[in-house]
């Protein structure tokens, strides 16, 4: 098989992360800072656009690559209409959504825009993998108890989707002839369902579900949550911040890093311990509820995410779950090697390229029916 040359691009907040790779061999990465104040001056995420650009030009050369003779170049994306997972041309439907954040507005719509016009003006295919708006949900785990209120999927697309094709391959097997249940157990923790290569439920990360994580407080009791709303202690802002950014550990031990949080139970700290514990014994007790979705028909549990290091984790999980399916670990993110991987899949014929039609595969319930 050819040793197709892509180039994978992941914009954050204030870097971006950039990698080329010869087939499935990574040969440059690097984390390409961008100065905060610089950022403040543009008004829309999309003004960046040139600055990004130009930073990550720089960074090559001065690493003496060039951008010259790459096959693709693969982008996170973002932005988008829920859509279903796989690997999607770039095409104008896709970048317009992209420009404006047609859906959210995150540094990662960047991502698209970067690899079109690197791919215009250095020749090569430009795609997105598995962005952030992947929706595979079943219509009955969206369903909540107030009308109007749904769930939808805001997970660790990327990783997850690459974690099960990775494990499918290693025993031998096709993902979508898998059913799985995958731990991303990260700075956020989502944990999914994987019915034959479609995620089919998980938690939402980004809006107050499922387990509490470093900086997000997961499923809590909504009473509780309203009392604190109209206390007059927090702002609107305060509120929203407690559900991604400043909630679980953070809250509890004023710490996301999970390192730390194990130091602490080392020097004796039992309130640490019981948090950690928590945290740990919620991803258990999600994990449950996943392999309920699969009706108890689950070929193996994967654990990946940066936590997964922490063998105190995995003891836990192992001893709580691995009763339900065999415990995989693959501990650590994959998102760059899952660019490249999905480009490669599509040029080399192993995959179909999917069109952007900017239609959401799911928009509501008719209730009148």
């Amino acid at each position: 098989m050819k040793e197709y040359k892509v180039f994978a691009i992941n914009p954050g907040s204030t870097s971006t992360k950039i990698a080329m790779f010869e087939g499935e061999k990574e040969i440059f990465s690097k984390n390409v800072s961008h100065d905060a104040e610089k950022l403040k001056e543009f008004k829309e995420i999309s003004d960046q656009f040139d600055y990004r650009k130009e930073t990550i030009l720089a960074a090559l050369k001065e690493a003496g690559l060039t951008l010259e003779g790459v096959d693709a170049f693969s982008a996170r994306g973002g932005g988008l209409v829920n859509v279903e997972g796989g690997v999607y041309e770039i095409g104008e439907k896709l970048l317009e959504h992209a420009r404006v954040g047609f859906t959210v507005k995150h540094p990662a719509t960047l991502g698209s825009q970067l690899a079109d016009a690197f791919a215009k003006e250095y020749g090569g295919a430009a795609y997105v993998v598995n962005p952030p708006d992947v929706d595979e949900f079943t219509d009955v785990a969206r369903v909540t108890g107030l009308k109007g209120v749904y769930r939808e999927s805001r997970i660790h697309a990327l990783n997850q989707k690459e974690i099960g094709i990775r494990y499918a391959a290693k025993v031998g097997k096709r993902y979508e002839d898998l059913n799985l249940i995958i731990l991303h157990i990260g700075g956020g923790i989502s944990v999914t369902a994987h019915n034959h290569g479609k995620m089919v439920d998980s938690d939402d990360i980004a809006n107050g579900d499922g387990p509490m994580a470093p900086t997000r407080c997961g499923q809590l009791p909504v009473k509780d949550v309203i009392a604190m709303c109209f206390s007059g202690k927090y702002t609107e802002r305060e509120m929203r911040d407690k559900v991604t950014k400043t909630g679980g550990l953070v809250d509890h031990l004023g710490t996301s890093d999970a390192r730390e949080v194990g130091q602490m139970i080392k020097a004796g700290n039992q309130y640490a311990k019981l948090v950690y514990d928590a945290m740990i014994y919620e991803i258990g007790k999600t994990a449950g509820a996943m392999a309920a979705v699969l009706k108890g028909k689950v070929d193996a549990i994967i654990l990946t995410g940066g936590i997964s290091h922490d063998q105190y984790v995995v003891d836990y999980l192992k001893d709580m779950i691995s009763f339900i399916a065999p415990i995989e670990v693959m501990a650590g993110e994959f998102e760059m090697e899952a660019l490249a991987a999905g480009a490669i899949r599509v040029l080399s014929g192993q995959e179909q390229a999917k069109t952007y039609t900017g239609i959401p595969v799911w928009n509501g319930f008719d209730t009148t029916k």
